[in-house]
């Protein structure tokens, strides 16, 4: 893993992690896709934060703690959904895909660093969450939804994918995304038209207070949103870190949280 970015210095990153079983015991943890763009391309420190929510003697945890320690916020994907709970939803779906500490971590996380100016980047779930802390609300099921495609990852790579197979997942271009004028995506002269990955299960349905639609679907589903008025907080439903060496939009996002990171 070779650092080519051509900062000097290394910004420290906060990446909230997800619950995870390693050696059969509850633990801690985030995919390697997401650390190695943010050294690439960032040359960032990456540290993780595991999300422990309220589950340790009843302590919470707030970002203000470590806000003059940090110089940005990243929030991953997970197999886990969004508690609807937090939005006043009915859940449809099983307790196995519950994170209630990852959910109690991450809304309070997203709302200390809209308020501090902490330059975020949210992906899938992560973007789930930042609408959902503005108070919108969730699709659990999109492909369920008349009229939206399914936003899933291609069927043959569903149960269980080899190696080859989780890199091709990401990298497999699944949607045309549509710019929103007057946005983030504007600014850094994204084009009006862009495909991306697609593997996801819930999505947004109505928009968080505050948050500017940065891009929509083909059909119709809000695929990124920004917060006006921060240096940098985007979040977005592809996998940027899955498909950046491919897909010059996706480097391009990676490259805009860089300078804002450096910028801080």
């Amino acid at each position: 893993m070779s650092n080519t970015s051509p900062y000097p210095s290394k910004p420290i990153v906060c990446i909230l992690a997800n619950r995870a079983l390693i050696n059969k015991a509850e633990g801690q943890g985030i995919k390697r896709q997401y650390i190695v763009p943010l050294i690439e391309i960032a040359g960032a420190a990456p540290l993780i934060l595991p999300a422990i929510g309220n589950s340790i003697g009843g302590k919470g945890f707030s970002i203000k703690s470590i806000a003059s320690k940090i110089d940005g916020l990243l929030l991953t994907g997970s197999p886990t959904h969004v508690n609807p709970a937090n939005y006043n939803g009915k859940r449809e779906f099983e307790d196995a895909l519950l994170d209630d500490n990852r959910d109690a971590t991450s809304l309070q996380l997203l709302r200390d660093a809209m308020e501090l100016d902490i330059p975020t980047l949210a992906i899938c779930r992560g973007f789930q969450e930042l609408n959902v802390a503005c108070g919108g609300t969730l699709h659990q099921f999109v492909h369920r939804q008349p009229g939206k495609f399914d936003h899933r990852e291609p069927e043959q790579y569903r149960v269980d994918p080899d190696a080859k197979g989780v890199i091709a997942q990401y990298e497999h271009q699944a949607h045309n995304i549509r710019t929103q004028p007057g946005g983030l995506f504007e600014k850094l002269g994204l084009p009006q038209k862009f495909m991306t990955n697609s593997l996801h299960t819930q999505g947004v349905d109505k928009v968080g207070k505050g948050l500017f639609v940065e891009g929509i679907c083909e059909d119709g589903l809000v695929e990124a949103v920004s917060v006006p008025g921060r240096h940098f907080f985007l979040g977005v439903q592809w996998h940027p870190e899955g498909d950046y060496r491919i897909n010059p939009v996706s480097k391009k996002i990676f490259e805009a949280f860089a300078s804002a990171l450096h910028a801080r």
